[in-house]
């Protein structure tokens, strides 16, 4: 068994994502070192701050997939009240997901970046550099995950309501919500990357 929050299947479905960052909206302005997003769920908005410059191979994916629609429709699958909720497989199993490589990718694990609050971003993995589509976002600070999942943003807006109404969503004894949560888009706001690339 994986470390927790489980991770991944060893045999995803591949994402025919197209090329990274191509002709996203955002701002005109000047690169930044970290950029954000907006999850639109079933459950309200998650404005997330993604940390481009710090782990630029976990925000580069996440990125890219949240550009090519990937995470568009895609079910939270797995809700525990006090610790997290995970989503990113578009299967909706907790089992399937890719990278935008077609492949798993290594961690970026940062001394500086620590589950230190409620709504730190991270990606799920089954062990050691097997990160692919699949993120969770912690509920409270979770020491225990330090030096273990890559963390690629945080939520700055949302966590008094959007995520207060996930936590308390009812689940089966396998962690499943009992009523859908899920991403229904997500709207990026700037993307310095694709600005670094052009």
């Amino acid at each position: 068994m994986g470390r927790w929050p489980p991770g991944l299947t060893s045999s995803p479905q591949t994402l025919a994502a197209g090329p990274p960052f191509a002709r996203l909206s955002g701002t005109e302005s000047s690169p930044a070192v970290n950029m954000s997003v907006t999850l639109h769920t079933s459950h309200g908005e998650l404005k997330i701050e993604v940390f481009c410059e710090t782990v630029p191979k976990a925000a580069e994916n996440f990125l890219a997939l949240c550009a090519s629609g990937q995470y568009d429709g895609c079910l939270f699958h797995r809700n525990i009240k006090g610790f997290m909720i995970q989503t990113g497989d578009p299967t909706g199993t907790g089992k399937g997901g890719q990278s935008i490589w077609g492949r798993p990718f290594p961690d970026e694990v940062r001394g500086t970046l620590k589950f230190n609050q409620r709504g730190i971003v991270a990606m799920a993995n089954s062990g050691p550099d097997t990160n692919k589509s699949q993120f969770f976002i912690t509920y409270a600070k979770q020491s225990h995950l330090d030096t273990k999942y890559s963390i690629f943003g945080r939520v700055i807006d949302g966590t008094d309501t959007t995520l207060d109404a996930m936590e308390k969503v009812p689940v089966n004894d396998k962690m499943r919500p009992l009523q859908p949560i899920k991403i229904e888009r997500v709207e990026i706001h700037a993307n310095p990357i694709a600005e670094k690339q052009a």
